[in-house]
Protein backbone atom coordinates (compact mmCIF):
# COMPACT_ATOMS: atom_id res chain seq x y z
CA UNK A 1 0.00 0.00 0.00
CA UNK A 2 1.13 3.41 -0.49
CA UNK A 3 0.83 7.03 -0.10
CA UNK A 4 3.56 9.13 -1.35
CA UNK A 5 7.25 8.90 -2.04
CA UNK A 6 10.86 10.04 -2.11
CA UNK A 7 13.60 9.46 -4.52
CA UNK A 8 16.08 11.41 -2.34
CA UNK A 9 19.16 9.58 -1.19
CA UNK A 10 20.68 8.99 2.21
CA UNK A 11 24.31 9.44 2.44
CA UNK A 12 26.91 6.96 2.60
CA UNK A 13 30.61 6.46 2.93
CA UNK A 14 32.73 5.79 0.04
CA UNK A 15 33.53 2.04 0.48
CA UNK A 16 30.77 0.96 2.49
CA UNK A 17 27.19 1.80 3.13
CA UNK A 18 24.78 2.80 5.45
CA UNK A 19 20.94 1.93 5.85
CA UNK A 20 18.55 3.11 4.49
CA UNK A 21 19.70 3.23 0.89
CA UNK A 22 17.48 5.82 -0.04
CA UNK A 23 15.30 7.93 2.48
CA UNK A 24 12.27 6.50 1.21
CA UNK A 25 11.30 3.91 -1.23
CA UNK A 26 8.00 1.24 -0.57
CA UNK A 27 8.76 -2.64 -2.14
CA UNK A 28 12.13 -2.49 -2.72
CA UNK A 29 13.22 -5.03 -5.60
CA UNK A 30 16.69 -5.37 -7.66
CA UNK A 31 17.77 -7.88 -10.46
CA UNK A 32 21.46 -8.42 -11.38
CA UNK A 33 22.90 -8.88 -14.67
CA UNK A 34 25.85 -8.45 -16.79
CA UNK A 35 27.35 -6.32 -13.75
CA UNK A 36 25.11 -4.21 -13.01
CA UNK A 37 22.00 -4.26 -10.84
CA UNK A 38 18.14 -2.74 -11.61
CA UNK A 39 16.51 -1.74 -9.11
CA UNK A 40 12.64 -0.55 -8.74
CA UNK A 41 10.44 0.41 -6.15
CA UNK A 42 6.83 1.92 -5.65
CA UNK A 43 6.51 5.32 -7.06
CA UNK A 44 2.63 5.65 -7.33
CA UNK A 45 1.83 7.32 -10.47
CA UNK A 46 4.89 6.07 -12.95
CA UNK A 47 7.64 2.73 -13.23
CA UNK A 48 10.80 4.07 -12.40
CA UNK A 49 14.20 1.90 -12.46
CA UNK A 50 17.79 2.51 -11.90
CA UNK A 51 21.27 1.09 -12.68
CA UNK A 52 24.11 0.64 -10.88
CA UNK A 53 27.32 -1.59 -10.34
CA UNK A 54 26.85 -1.65 -6.43
CA UNK A 55 23.26 -1.61 -5.44
CA UNK A 56 24.02 0.32 -2.38
CA UNK A 57 25.32 3.35 -4.00
CA UNK A 58 21.59 3.87 -5.33
CA UNK A 59 22.03 7.80 -4.68
CA UNK A 60 24.65 7.85 -7.62
CA UNK A 61 22.58 5.74 -9.93
CA UNK A 62 21.45 6.48 -13.03
CA UNK A 63 18.00 7.11 -13.00
CA UNK A 64 14.84 6.33 -15.80
CA UNK A 65 11.05 6.64 -15.85
CA UNK A 66 10.25 3.75 -18.28
CA UNK A 67 6.10 4.23 -18.20
CA UNK A 68 3.80 5.76 -17.45
CA UNK A 69 0.48 4.58 -17.62
CA UNK A 70 -2.43 6.62 -19.60
CA UNK A 71 -4.72 8.75 -17.73
CA UNK A 72 -8.26 7.15 -17.53
CA UNK A 73 -7.63 3.37 -17.46
CA UNK A 74 -7.59 0.37 -15.19
CA UNK A 75 -4.45 0.65 -14.49
CA UNK A 76 -3.32 4.52 -14.37
CA UNK A 77 -3.27 5.05 -10.32
CA UNK A 78 -1.45 3.83 -7.49
CA UNK A 79 0.88 1.65 -9.29
CA UNK A 80 2.39 -0.83 -6.47
CA UNK A 81 5.49 -3.24 -6.11
CA UNK A 82 7.13 -3.45 -9.81
CA UNK A 83 9.70 -5.94 -10.68
CA UNK A 84 11.93 -5.81 -13.03
CA UNK A 85 13.09 -9.15 -14.26
CA UNK A 86 14.83 -10.56 -17.44
CA UNK A 87 13.29 -13.71 -18.80
CA UNK A 88 13.86 -15.52 -21.72
CA UNK A 89 15.99 -13.03 -23.64
CA UNK A 90 13.39 -10.46 -22.95
CA UNK A 91 13.13 -7.71 -19.48
CA UNK A 92 9.69 -7.69 -18.07
CA UNK A 93 8.18 -5.44 -16.13
CA UNK A 94 5.20 -6.32 -13.62
CA UNK A 95 3.03 -4.20 -11.03
CA UNK A 96 0.00 -3.76 -10.38
CA UNK A 97 -2.62 -0.66 -10.79
CA UNK A 98 -5.84 0.61 -10.57
CA UNK A 99 -8.13 3.14 -11.47
CA UNK A 100 -8.59 4.61 -8.01
CA UNK A 101 -10.41 2.11 -6.71
CA UNK A 102 -8.71 -0.28 -4.56
CA UNK A 103 -11.08 -3.10 -5.26
CA UNK A 104 -10.20 -2.71 -8.94
CA UNK A 105 -6.03 -3.74 -8.46
CA UNK A 106 -4.78 -6.11 -10.74
CA UNK A 107 -1.44 -7.16 -12.20
CA UNK A 108 -0.12 -5.55 -15.72
CA UNK A 109 3.25 -6.15 -17.50
CA UNK A 110 5.54 -4.57 -19.88
CA UNK A 111 8.35 -5.85 -22.26
CA UNK A 112 11.49 -4.79 -23.30
CA UNK A 113 13.28 -6.79 -26.06
CA UNK A 114 16.78 -4.57 -25.26
CA UNK A 115 19.65 -6.16 -23.76
CA UNK A 116 19.53 -2.90 -21.72
CA UNK A 117 16.55 -1.94 -20.06
CA UNK A 118 17.43 1.81 -19.38
CA UNK A 119 16.95 1.74 -23.48
CA UNK A 120 14.96 0.52 -26.08
CA UNK A 121 11.02 0.23 -25.98
CA UNK A 122 8.88 -0.58 -23.16
CA UNK A 123 5.85 -2.10 -24.36
CA UNK A 124 2.56 -2.27 -22.33
CA UNK A 125 1.37 -6.48 -22.67
CA UNK A 126 -2.13 -6.34 -20.63
CA UNK A 127 -3.70 -7.27 -17.86
CA UNK A 128 -1.90 -10.53 -16.22
CA UNK A 129 -4.63 -12.87 -14.68
CA UNK A 130 -5.81 -16.17 -13.45
CA UNK A 131 -9.55 -17.06 -14.69
CA UNK A 132 -11.04 -15.75 -10.91
CA UNK A 133 -9.29 -12.29 -11.84
CA UNK A 134 -10.11 -11.27 -8.46
CA UNK A 135 -8.10 -8.38 -6.60
CA UNK A 136 -3.94 -9.15 -6.73
CA UNK A 137 -0.92 -7.19 -6.24
CA UNK A 138 2.72 -8.14 -5.52
CA UNK A 139 3.42 -10.36 -8.17
CA UNK A 140 7.05 -12.88 -8.92
CA UNK A 141 8.12 -14.69 -11.61
CA UNK A 142 10.20 -17.74 -11.61
CA UNK A 143 11.00 -20.64 -13.47
CA UNK A 144 11.17 -24.20 -12.06
CA UNK A 145 12.23 -27.28 -14.08
CA UNK A 146 12.03 -25.55 -17.51
CA UNK A 147 8.33 -24.22 -15.89
CA UNK A 148 7.07 -20.22 -15.23
CA UNK A 149 5.49 -19.82 -12.14
CA UNK A 150 3.40 -16.59 -10.70
CA UNK A 151 3.09 -16.35 -7.16
CA UNK A 152 0.84 -12.99 -5.55
CA UNK A 153 -1.06 -11.70 -3.30
CA UNK A 154 -5.01 -11.27 -3.59
CA UNK A 155 -8.43 -11.76 -2.13
CA UNK A 156 -10.49 -14.64 -2.15
CA UNK A 157 -13.53 -13.20 -2.95
CA UNK A 158 -14.63 -9.44 -3.75
CA UNK A 159 -14.35 -7.86 -0.66
CA UNK A 160 -11.22 -6.60 1.50
CA UNK A 161 -10.91 -8.86 4.40
CA UNK A 162 -7.97 -11.49 3.96
CA UNK A 163 -4.97 -11.38 1.48
CA UNK A 164 -4.00 -14.92 0.40
CA UNK A 165 -0.77 -16.24 -1.34
CA UNK A 166 -1.58 -17.80 -4.67
CA UNK A 167 0.68 -19.22 -7.49
CA UNK A 168 -0.14 -20.29 -10.96
CA UNK A 169 1.60 -21.62 -13.99
CA UNK A 170 2.16 -19.31 -16.93
CA UNK A 171 2.23 -19.62 -20.36
CA UNK A 172 4.63 -17.52 -21.20
CA UNK A 173 5.78 -14.28 -19.45
CA UNK A 174 2.61 -12.41 -20.09
CA UNK A 175 -0.08 -15.15 -19.74
CA UNK A 176 -1.21 -17.17 -16.21
CA UNK A 177 -1.92 -21.08 -17.68
CA UNK A 178 -4.76 -22.74 -15.87
CA UNK A 179 -6.35 -21.48 -12.00
CA UNK A 180 -4.58 -20.29 -9.30
CA UNK A 181 -3.86 -22.44 -5.85
CA UNK A 182 -4.00 -20.55 -2.63
CA UNK A 183 -0.57 -21.16 -0.93
CA UNK A 184 -0.86 -19.54 2.57
CA UNK A 185 -3.78 -17.77 4.30
CA UNK A 186 -3.04 -15.46 7.49
CA UNK A 187 -4.04 -17.72 10.47
CA UNK A 188 -0.85 -17.44 12.73
CA UNK A 189 -1.08 -14.76 15.48
CA UNK A 190 1.71 -12.37 13.91
CA UNK A 191 -0.11 -12.56 10.51
CA UNK A 192 -3.14 -11.62 11.88
CA UNK A 193 -2.56 -7.76 12.75
CA UNK A 194 -4.72 -5.47 10.86
CA UNK A 195 -7.22 -3.74 12.73
CA UNK A 196 -8.07 -0.21 10.45
CA UNK A 197 -9.22 2.64 12.59
CA UNK A 198 -11.35 4.62 9.73
CA UNK A 199 -13.92 6.01 11.41
CA UNK A 200 -15.88 6.07 8.34
CA UNK A 201 -15.04 2.30 8.42
CA UNK A 202 -12.88 0.21 10.97
CA UNK A 203 -12.43 -3.10 10.38
CA UNK A 204 -9.75 -6.17 10.13
CA UNK A 205 -7.70 -7.79 7.68
CA UNK A 206 -5.52 -9.91 7.42
CA UNK A 207 -2.52 -10.01 5.21
CA UNK A 208 -0.41 -12.09 3.22
CA UNK A 209 1.83 -10.04 0.34
CA UNK A 210 5.12 -9.32 -0.96
CA UNK A 211 5.64 -13.44 -2.04
CA UNK A 212 9.24 -14.09 -3.11
CA UNK A 213 10.89 -16.89 -4.28
CA UNK A 214 14.03 -17.93 -2.75
CA UNK A 215 16.29 -20.83 -3.87
CA UNK A 216 19.03 -22.40 -1.98
CA UNK A 217 20.73 -25.43 -3.77
CA UNK A 218 17.96 -27.79 -4.57
CA UNK A 219 15.73 -26.60 -1.58
CA UNK A 220 13.08 -23.73 -2.18
CA UNK A 221 11.22 -20.73 -0.14
CA UNK A 222 8.83 -18.54 -0.60
CA UNK A 223 9.30 -15.48 1.92
CA UNK A 224 6.10 -12.95 2.10
CA UNK A 225 5.24 -10.38 4.71
CA UNK A 226 2.32 -10.76 7.20
CA UNK A 227 0.06 -8.48 9.03
CA UNK A 228 -1.14 -4.65 7.95
CA UNK A 229 1.64 -2.82 6.69
CA UNK A 230 -0.37 -0.22 8.65
CA UNK A 231 0.43 -1.54 11.42
CA UNK A 232 3.94 -1.71 13.76
CA UNK A 233 3.31 -5.96 13.39
CA UNK A 234 4.22 -6.20 9.64
CA UNK A 235 6.76 -9.08 9.25
CA UNK A 236 8.47 -11.52 6.85
CA UNK A 237 7.31 -15.22 7.28
CA UNK A 238 8.63 -18.21 5.11
CA UNK A 239 7.22 -21.03 3.16
CA UNK A 240 9.08 -24.11 2.91
CA UNK A 241 8.82 -26.38 -0.38
CA UNK A 242 8.47 -29.92 0.46
CA UNK A 243 7.86 -31.73 -2.58
CA UNK A 244 9.04 -32.82 -5.60
CA UNK A 245 8.05 -31.58 -9.18
CA UNK A 246 4.29 -29.74 -8.41
CA UNK A 247 4.76 -26.48 -6.90
CA UNK A 248 1.17 -26.59 -7.41
CA UNK A 249 0.64 -28.87 -4.43
CA UNK A 250 -0.33 -26.51 -1.79
CA UNK A 251 -0.19 -29.46 1.06
CA UNK A 252 3.86 -29.05 -0.02
CA UNK A 253 4.26 -25.77 1.21
CA UNK A 254 4.96 -25.66 4.98
CA UNK A 255 4.93 -22.33 6.70
CA UNK A 256 7.76 -21.57 9.77
CA UNK A 257 5.67 -21.31 12.59
CA UNK A 258 7.84 -17.63 13.68
CA UNK A 259 8.66 -14.69 11.92
CA UNK A 260 12.18 -14.55 10.07
CA UNK A 261 12.06 -10.38 10.57
CA UNK A 262 10.05 -8.78 12.77
CA UNK A 263 9.98 -4.81 14.25
CA UNK A 264 13.16 -4.26 16.44
CA UNK A 265 12.34 -1.59 19.01
CA UNK A 266 16.21 -1.51 19.97
CA UNK A 267 17.41 -1.24 16.88
CA UNK A 268 14.69 1.26 15.79
CA UNK A 269 13.48 -0.55 13.05
CA UNK A 270 9.80 -0.75 12.66
CA UNK A 271 7.19 -3.17 10.33
CA UNK A 272 10.75 -4.45 7.79
CA UNK A 273 8.68 -6.34 5.21
CA UNK A 274 8.17 -6.44 1.30
CA UNK A 275 11.46 -8.08 0.55
CA UNK A 276 13.27 -8.91 -2.50
CA UNK A 277 17.03 -10.60 -2.76
CA UNK A 278 20.76 -10.64 -4.62
CA UNK A 279 23.46 -11.93 -4.86
CA UNK A 280 26.90 -10.64 -4.37
CA UNK A 281 28.52 -9.14 -8.03
CA UNK A 282 31.08 -12.10 -7.12
CA UNK A 283 28.27 -14.62 -6.18
CA UNK A 284 29.66 -15.41 -2.82
CA UNK A 285 27.05 -13.67 -0.70
CA UNK A 286 23.49 -14.03 -0.22
CA UNK A 287 21.56 -10.64 0.87
CA UNK A 288 18.11 -9.32 1.03
CA UNK A 289 16.65 -6.20 0.49
CA UNK A 290 13.60 -4.75 2.52
CA UNK A 291 11.67 -1.57 3.15
CA UNK A 292 11.22 -0.52 6.88
CA UNK A 293 10.23 2.64 8.93
CA UNK A 294 12.29 4.17 11.57
CA UNK A 295 9.67 5.26 14.13
CA UNK A 296 6.55 3.31 15.44
CA UNK A 297 3.08 3.98 13.87
CA UNK A 298 4.38 5.76 10.64
CA UNK A 299 2.45 2.90 8.91
CA UNK A 300 2.43 2.41 4.82
CA UNK A 301 3.45 6.19 3.38
CA UNK A 302 6.87 7.31 2.03
CA UNK A 303 8.38 7.00 5.19
CA UNK A 304 9.34 3.42 4.13
CA UNK A 305 12.76 3.20 3.23
CA UNK A 306 14.76 0.64 1.36
CA UNK A 307 17.76 -1.79 3.74
CA UNK A 308 19.85 -3.92 2.42
CA UNK A 309 22.08 -6.45 4.62
CA UNK A 310 23.98 -9.91 4.40
CA UNK A 311 22.36 -13.06 5.66
CA UNK A 312 23.43 -16.52 6.39
CA UNK A 313 22.49 -20.21 6.03
CA UNK A 314 21.35 -22.26 8.89
CA UNK A 315 22.53 -26.43 9.22
CA UNK A 316 18.90 -27.08 8.35
CA UNK A 317 19.66 -25.24 5.34
CA UNK A 318 16.95 -22.51 6.00
CA UNK A 319 17.95 -18.95 5.52
CA UNK A 320 18.95 -16.89 8.69
CA UNK A 321 18.44 -13.16 8.52
CA UNK A 322 19.04 -12.10 11.89
CA UNK A 323 17.65 -8.88 13.15
CA UNK A 324 17.16 -6.05 11.14
CA UNK A 325 20.26 -3.55 11.30
CA UNK A 326 20.51 0.28 12.32
CA UNK A 327 20.47 2.67 10.60
CA UNK A 328 23.46 4.65 10.23
CA UNK A 329 25.65 1.57 11.11
CA UNK A 330 28.51 1.25 9.20
CA UNK A 331 28.51 -2.27 6.54
CA UNK A 332 30.89 -2.90 3.69
CA UNK A 333 29.44 -3.18 0.30
CA UNK A 334 28.49 -6.54 -1.33
CA UNK A 335 31.63 -8.10 -2.04
CA UNK A 336 32.97 -7.65 -5.40
CA UNK A 337 31.03 -4.42 -5.53
CA UNK A 338 32.53 -1.77 -7.71
CA UNK A 339 33.18 1.55 -5.53
CA UNK A 340 32.34 4.21 -7.55
CA UNK A 341 28.63 2.09 -8.07
CA UNK A 342 28.71 3.24 -11.38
Amino acid sequence: MFISVSIRAQETGKDGFTNPLLTSGPDPFSFYKDGYYYYTHTLGDRIGIWKTKDITKLKTAEYKTIYTPPVGTMYSKHLWAPEILFIRDKWYVYFAADDGRNENHRMYVLENDSPDPMSGNWVFKGKIADPADKWAIDGDVFEYKNQLYMIWSGWEGDVDVQQNIYIAKMKNPWTIEGKRVCLSRPQLDWETHGDINDQNNPRHVNVNEGPQFLRHGAQLFIVFSASGCWTDFYALGILKFTGENNLLEAAAWQKHPLPVLKTTVENGVYAPGHNSFFKSPDGTEDWILYHANDQPGQGCGGHRSPRAQKFTWDKQGMPYFGEPIKTGIPLPSPSGSDKNGK
